[in-house]
């Protein structure tokens, strides 16, 4: 629909006539913004939007900031200070190599917003052309036409077009207008999506820029590499959201052509103006940056948008990933060569393989214990470090496979290395894990960055491995003696309001990164407990930490990191937190943990791509052509983003552990952002997957390189591909095919465990079942997993069709691969299925 507008015409150019003393002012049924003649310029005198039906008045602007530099910034790192005014010195320490240079950009001052001179101005004249008020200005170093409209298409949204002239050689940097500012105590939200969200301004440096705990209260430029969707925004108290959206391709195309352009800088995000005014501000070239450098007569044009609704945050935020940059629209533009079924099935065979999945068994005390090599960064790690990374995935796999290999040479192991890997030295730090990683050369285990202990690594490697196991053999008595001591010391270490420390030094016991708090699901462990030892003093425990992350992390958008090499800045630890409340809720039935879950859930949203819109170009990656959409980052989520996280050098991750939890939030809101999210992640990777074992590269920058050092990585993609593609049974099904969650995996995200306990399918109870060679489909849209019902004599087979076309298709089925005989079926199945639709078949035996 059209929507009209009105619009008066002045100008105002020096030597011409004013046609009329009046405003020029762009209006529709939303939107009034109205600018006045002033001795400085064309001020907005009136900027408004319809709430209820009345008009609502912003504090409006209307000013207009260039940024110059007659010689290319300094890239000399400033000083910066923390929370007391005391300049930061020796941070981070030498040891986190891999997030030095992040560092030394985030404290340049381009980034600080400190670089070049700024010109703020107001136009000089404003005209009429056509649908659009057009303004100019000029000053010593530019000129500057500026063409504003309101949207057709979206009555909330004005579109801009800038256009600048350098008058002189150097850089330059347009940034767009100062529509409107806001007070500290105005904010109900405010954020950059991928960088931090919050309701107040803080002072330290560190925890703002770095752990993105609060605004940063100084007008930080960011830029667009971890920037998840391109839409700083403030959400007032009053319920009015003003975002401003840079056009498509304004941002960089993190693969251009034939090379990584992931770095290069194009876009710079701010919630503040140059003047540290609270305003959202996108500024195009970045000074100093991408074709930022321009000759006296040359020219760059800048688009973009505001939106100005009656409406919270998240409702501005999937405006822009929905309609601007057209998130939805990638499903379609997906193919597939294998299914997710198939790569499971091809990980099987890696992961039983012991060349492959790098698995070693080692003594220690006199006992056999087994696990995966890692040759990743570990402290004091000689090359010699090992890892289980999924128990819960482990023990489902061995089970749902019947797999001797898996029964018989590493689940024995991999419990001893649990066992071993506990403390059980009397004292403080007893029943807590002695570290992640073994290292077979000094026969010890050590934690990833440092001679620490986390006590949310008691909740990881403790609770939820040992809580995993539990489920699939609740008469391990060591287990349980492990679960025991583990959350007993978790209760010992929660202080009186709930909450935990960072970590402890393993020598003093004195607490450490005392600069931050403890915002990560460490409750969880509680949580296990409870479920598994059936002790209310667990629960209690549970419900207060829960309540105080709730109070300080959650409504605060305050979250750490579990990656010590990244010094523990946000990660997939906040999508834990969201399925972690959710089963919280599943057991008391109290609101407040479910409405904390759908809260956490959507600001987990925030650190997944929405940009740039995937198309069908050709490109060259590695020598080989792909197609854009083919190695999009659209979709993907970060390790950790942020000024500073792994996202910035290597782009976003492949391990989509969020996804199932993503179609649970789902079935639970009905927002439709979640659903698109999780199939986006899941689904036409194909071009980051090895092809001779069904393992994707952990990062976005290596493609197709397989697990790399990181072999036990297809533990976690076989869970989280598992919980996915279950969750999307439920859900399509309508509940109908069901089968219980067990616990959330360590450490990378909210997937969780299956196959320790029968389900139902269409009101049968029935136990997951997989086998090598059972089913086959030359259809790789067709993914399935199968279930068994000893009782009823029926075989089931659950059938997804995970395009958004109709599939009709063959499915082949060799009995020989499971001890039952059918009663009449036939060998070979025709199936139709509806878009994004389920089927399941129904194979009775004798």
């Amino acid at each position: 629909m059209i929507r009209r507008y009105t619009m008066i015409l002045i100008s105002c150019l020096p030597g011409l006539t004013a046609v009329a003393q009046q405003p020029a002012a762009l209006q529709n049924g939303n939107l009034r913004l109205q600018w006045e003649q002033t001795p400085q310029g064309y001020s907005l005198k009136t900027l408004a939007v319809k709430k209820d039906g009345a008009w609502h008045k912003l504090r409006s602007a209307g000013e207009y900031t260039v940024l110059y530099s007659a010689a290319k910034p300094d890239k000399t790192p400033v000083p910066v200070y923390d929370g007391k005014g005391k300049e930061i010195h020796d941070f981070p320490e030498e040891k986190y190599r891999y997030i030095q240079a992040a560092w030394k950009e985030l404290t340049q001052g381009v980034q600080l917003n400190t670089a070049g001179e700024a010109y703020h101005f107001r136009p000089a004249s404003a005209t009429a052309g056509g649908d659009s008020l057009v303004f100019k200005a000029e000053n010593a170093v530019a000129e500057i036409t500026a063409v504003w409209r309101n949207d057709p298409a979206f009555a909330t949204d004005i579109q801009v077009r800038m256009t600048l002239r350098a008058k002189a050689e150097g850089y330059f940097s347009l940034a767009s207008p100062t529509l409107a500012t806001f007070r500290e105590n105005e904010l109900e939200w405010a954020g950059i999506p991928g960088y931090y969200q919050g309701r107040y301004l803080e002072k330290d440096f560190i925890k703002a820029a770095m752990y993105l705990q609060g605004i940063p209260a100084k007008p930080l430029v960011v830029r667009e590499r971890t920037a998840a969707t391109l839409s700083p925004f403030i959400n007032s108290r009053d319920r009015i959201t003003l975002a401003v959206i840079p056009d498509p391709g304004t941002g960089r195309d993190p693969w251009e052509n034939d090379k990584k352009t992931h770095s290069t800088w194009k876009l710079g995000l701010s919630v503040m103006n140059r003047k540290a005014e609270l305003s959202p501000t996108i500024y195009h070239p970045v000074l100093g940056e991408d074709r930022s450098f321009m000759k006296k007569g040359e020219t760059v044009e800048f688009s973009f948008r505001y939106s100005l609704q009656a409406a919270d945050w998240y409702t501005v935020y999937k405006h822009a990933a929905n309609d601007i940059y057209r998130f939805p629209d990638f499903l379609a533009l997906k193919e597939t060569k294998r299914s997710l079924t198939n790569r499971i099935l091809d990980m099987h065979r890696y992961v039983t393989d012991d060349s492959t999945s790098m698995w070693r068994n080692e003594d220690m005390n006199g006992m056999k214990i087994g696990a995966q090599a890692y040759l990743g960064g570990v402290y004091l790690s000689e090359k010699d470090a090992m890892k289980n990374s999924d128990y819960g995935a482990m023990w489902m796999l061995a089970n749902i496979m019947n797999d001797t290999v898996l029964r018989n040479t590493r689940l024995p192991y991999a419990r001893n290395f649990k066992l071993q890997q506990q403390n059980t030295t009397p004292g403080f730090f007893h029943g807590s894990a002695g570290g992640q990683y073994y290292l077979y050369k000094s026969k010890r285990f050590t934690e990833e960055w440092g001679p620490y202990v986390e006590p949310i690594g008691l909740t990881y490697y403790m609770t939820m491995d040992a809580g995993n196991i539990l489920l699939f053999n609740p008469n391990d008595a060591a287990m349980k003696q492990l679960l025991t001591a583990a959350a007993d010391r978790l209760l010992a270490w929660m202080g009186k309001d709930g909450q935990w420390r960072v970590a402890y030094d393993h020598l003093s016991t004195k607490p450490l990164f005392t600069e931050v708090q403890d915002f990560r699901p460490t409750f969880y462990g509680l949580v296990i407990a409870y479920r598994v030892l059936k002790q209310p003093k667990y629960l209690a425990a549970a419900k207060k930490g829960a309540d105080w992350y709730i109070k300080n992390a959650v409504n605060e958008a305050r979250f750490l990191g579990v990656c010590g090499d990244a010094r523990f800045v946000p990660d997939f630890a906040t999508g834990q937190s969201a399925e972690a409340l959710m089963d919280l809720y599943d057991i008391t039935g109290e609101k407040k943990y479910k409405e904390a879950a759908i809260k956490t859930a959507r600001i987990y949203t925030a650190s997944v791509y929405t940009h740039p819109i995937p198309t069908n170009a050709v490109k060259t990656v590695n020598g080989v052509q792909r197609k854009d959409w083919e190695i999009s980052q659209v979709g993907l989520g970060f390790e950790h983003g942020g000024t500073i996280g792994s996202a910035n050098p290597s782009g976003p991750i492949l391990l989509a552990s969020h996804a199932g939890m993503f179609v649970r939030m789902f079935a639970l809101t009905k927002d439709s952002l979640f659903i698109n999210m999780a199939r986006a992640a899941a689904l036409g990777r194909d071009a980051f997957v090895d092809s001779a074992t069904g393992v994707a590269s952990y990062y976005w920058t290596n493609m197709n390189k397989g697990a790399g050092p990181y072999p036990h990585h297809a533990w976690w993609q076989i869970g989280w591909i598992t919980d996915y593609l279950l969750a999307e049974a439920e859900l399509r099904s309508g509940g109908a095919v069901k089968f219980p969650r067990g616990f959330i995996t360590p450490k990378v995200g909210p997937h969780q465990s299956y196959g320790f306990a029968p389900g139902v399918v269409n009101g049968t109870p029935a136990s997951l079942l997989l086998r090598q060679g059972l089913l086959q489909c030359e259809n790789p849209y067709l993914d399935y997993y199968c279930a068994i019902s000893g009782k009823e004599k029926k075989l089931f087979f659950i059938l997804l069709n995970n395009d958004d076309s109709p599939m009709r298709t063959t499915i082949r089925a060799d009995y020989t691969k499971v001890p039952v005989t059918p009663a009449g079926a036939d060998n070979n199945i025709p199936v139709e299925i509806a878009p994004y639709g389920i089927k399941v078949i129904t194979v009775n035996f004798r």
